[in-house]
């Protein structure tokens, strides 16, 4: 069903499904923000900071969303909220970037981080399906703003699994440097879905699952 055919009942539903997903987003990341940004300063871990303001910049993204769709016509401000959602794609790269330089270089050296690896882990658990639910309503809505709001939350999945592998690293074999190679690798991703988020080129991240889903269809 395109959004072109949609029934006004099916829209509205899809409205407050779109808030229910921002609203359990928005808690989930103020947790997942305190949580990461005093585990990252204590270990003076770049990507566990970089995690942590991830979260931050997901609750303003989930937050530009709920904004929109607050408005009495949401697809009116679909290019604004899609571009602030790149903007913080931008945010997010450049400072992980600096702080990851800044670790390799000898200016801070991380430390170990059990509360981080744990806070990874539970993200790890809960964003795929979070953001597969969120794509899926906003390509059913033929919202852009909601697919890049569902892309920030996939970035988030990426960065998960690469500081849980930067922080294991670090923790079982002493190598420093790999929590600096994780946070860079989540900074090129930001950039190239901030970039994407810019031009409004947002292609499905869940490619294969949507084919299965057709497939039981």
């Amino acid at each position: 069903m395109s959004a072109n055919t949609l029934t006004e009942e099916r829209r509205s539903r899809l409205h407050r499904r779109v808030k229910f997903i921002v609203g359990f987003t928005i808690t989930w990341n103020v947790i997942e923000a305190i949580i990461a940004l005093a585990a990252g300063a204590v270990a003076s871990s770049a990507a566990l900071i970089g995690f942590g303001l991830d979260s931050v910049i997901e609750v303003a993204s989930a937050a530009a969303i709920a904004w929109q769709f607050t408005r009495a016509d949401p697809e009116r401000w679909e290019k604004v909220t899609v571009r602030v959602i790149g903007i913080a794609f931008f945010a997010l790269a450049a400072y992980v970037t600096v702080d990851a330089i800044l670790a390799l270089t000898g200016v801070r050296d991380p430390d170990h981080s059990p509360i981080g690896i744990g806070i990874a882990i539970a993200s790890l658990i809960v964003m795929p399906a979070l953001a597969w639910f969120e794509f899926r309503t906003g390509r059913e809505l033929g919202s852009k703003s909601v697919q890049a709001d569902a892309k920030q939350l996939l970035l988030c999945i990426y960065l998960s699994g690469t500081v849980l592998i930067g922080l294991l690293l670090n923790t079982l074999f002493g190598w420093a440097w790999a929590d600096s190679i994780a946070a860079l690798v989540v900074a090129v991703l930001a950039i190239r879905e901030g970039i994407e988020a810019w031009r409004g080129d947002l292609e499905s991240p869940f490619e294969v699952l949507e084919d299965l889903d057709q497939d039981v269809r």
